[in-house]
């Protein structure tokens, strides 16, 4: 069981390379801001980082160039700053020009991504940043090299993807579905400890004015993609005055709750469905049908693969199915994908799956997934019953044939009987008194629909959020083929230059 990712469209395309296819927190007292002129000093400062090579983890592949490591201690728990630390690594590679501007923190998404794996991937998309930025960014804590949580072995990964069913019919699947949840919370328990309680995105938002100061920035300039906008949106909401030039980049809704988010990734997926069967010369609504009654035949008979063994399972299915609607360039692998499932093939839908779930060829699975989880129920308040769901399902099903049912249930098994509660319904990003930021959105958007990017420019407040729009599909807008973006997010980053509220680049 997996919630679709608000990740990066570039993880995506490794994704697909690698499958071989053609939070938040409401404000607290206002001590962590430094309008009552506390913040630094309350941290007591923080040392320089000790820069160094960078080395194979096994989280990430060493990266080449004149990308340098750090690891940065911070608190455990934020309410006790001297007590235990727990450490983050950071990545960074020194800006290439003369004339530079500072450093530039970028966040990937998820929750659950590594920044230091990702960095040195998206560098050549923001090299025009790189000549005055210092491209920096870092594995929050809970994820990869900085503690990542790991909350079951591969075996037992391999064995749910096969045994559970993401969209139960009967009492019995009902029954495996939440028992698989429980035993999968209580694993990441066992392996977190105390770390469990202190992943949230607040606790992060906090992390990151701690990389703030070490990195000698007066302010926090930033770029947040996916998750990463949520992230961004809780920083400037508890450090309004730290606040640098901050872009937001397929822009997390921030008034939705946990229904609110599963039924704004229906639509999104179901929206970009639609534009992907445009493509292809088919009416959405009939195509539609035509990919649910499949998904119908693989559930009740999964489809045999080439992978020694395995199976086809209605779940795998779908999430072959999404990944390559993150971007427009992935469509070509979706259209043999789901014509070799027609014919009986599941096997070009299995390695999308793979790729999205980051399993290897020697059955190996990446953990970001697993971080995802505890960092979002350790944010999400709200837990669905089996019941609620179950009234809410006919809804999902409108929004969406394909994706709505998935989503649904998710809802009630993604944080079922979790062994922590949730801290938040929603985040809270109201950030009164922060310089300007850009807010971007992408029409075509699956993952973070358009839609939440004027609720987070709204909700940041009136003359902080900067609303810019881009007629375009895939999962963010920058570095997708559209100069009008990239100039205007190059603009304001590299010269400070705020671009008039509701740009429209089509």
């Amino acid at each position: 069981m997996t919630r679709f990712t608000r990740w990066t469209a570039l993880t995506v395309a490794a994704a697909l390379l690698t499958a071989g296819c053609s939070g938040g927190g409401s404000s607290d007292d206002g001590s962590g801001d430094d309008d009552k002129g506390r913040d630094d000093r309350r941290s007591g400062g923080t040392a320089a980082l000790d820069w160094g090579r960078c080395e194979a983890t096994g989280n990430e592949p060493a990266p080449g160039g004149d990308w340098q490591c750090a690891t940065l201690q911070v608190p455990l728990d934020w309410s006790k700053p001297d007590g235990s630390t727990i450490g983050l690594a950071l990545i960074r590679a020194k800006a290439t020009g003369d004339d530079r501007l500072g450093s530039l923190l970028f966040n990937f998404g998820g929750p659950g991504g590594s920044g230091v794996s990702m960095m040195p991937s998206y560098a050549p998309v923001v090299s025009a940043l790189h000549e005055r930025y210092d491209l920096v960014s870092w594995d929050p804590r809970g994820v990869a090299a900085s503690e990542g949580i790991r909350c079951r072995g591969d075996k037992d990964i391999a064995a749910a993807e096969s045994s559970v069913d993401g969209t139960p019919d009967t009492t019995a699947e009902e029954r495996t579905y939440f028992q698989d949840a429980s035993d999968f919370g209580k694993g990441c328990q066992k392996d977190a400890g105390k770390l469990m309680a202190h992943v949230s995105t607040t606790d992060t938002a906090r992390d990151m004015d701690r990389i703030r100061q070490s990195l000698g920035d007066d302010r926090l300039n930033y770029f947040g993609i996916s998750y990463g906008t949520e992230l961004g949106g809780v920083y400037a909401r508890l450090f309004p005055r730290k606040v640098g030039r901050l872009t937001l980049d397929a822009v997390v809704d921030p008034t939705a709750d946990t229904v609110g988010h599963a039924k704004n990734q229906a639509r999104g997926f179901q929206t970009a469905l639609n534009n992907y069967l445009k493509s292809t010369g088919r009416d959405p609504e009939q195509g539609s049908r035509e990919i649910a009654d499949l998904l119908d035949r693989i559930d009740a008979e999964p489809l045999p693969t080439s992978s020694s063994g395995r199976e086809l399972t209605q779940s795998l299915a779908l999430t072959g199915i999404v990944l390559p609607l993150y971007s427009k360039t992935s469509w070509p692998a979706l259209t043999s994908a789901l014509k070799a499932a027609e014919e009986g093939d599941g096997s070009e839908l299995l390695a999308l799956a793979d790729g999205y779930n980051e399993r290897d060829a020697e059955g190996r699975y990446g953990t970001t997934t697993h971080s995802q989880r505890v960092i979002s129920c350790l944010d999400d308040k709200q837990r669905p019953t089996m019941e609620e769901t179950k009234k809410l399902l006919p809804e999902f099903e409108e929004i969406s044939p394909v994706f709505g049912s998935f989503l649904g249930w998710d809802t009630a098994g993604w944080c079922h009987d979790w062994p922590v509660p949730g801290q938040f319904d929603t985040p809270e990003v109201s950030a009164p008194g922060a310089a300007p930021i850009l807010v971007v959105g992408n029409t075509g958007d699956p993952a973070t629909p358009y839609e939440g990017a004027q609720k987070m420019a709204d909700e940041l407040g009136k003359d902080v959020g900067v609303m810019l729009t881009w007629k375009g599909e895939g999962h963010g807008a920058y570095g997708s083929g559209s100069d009008c973006v990239d100039s205007t997010v190059n603009a304001y980053l590299l010269s400070g230059t705020v671009p008039e509220d509701g740009k429209v680049c089509s």
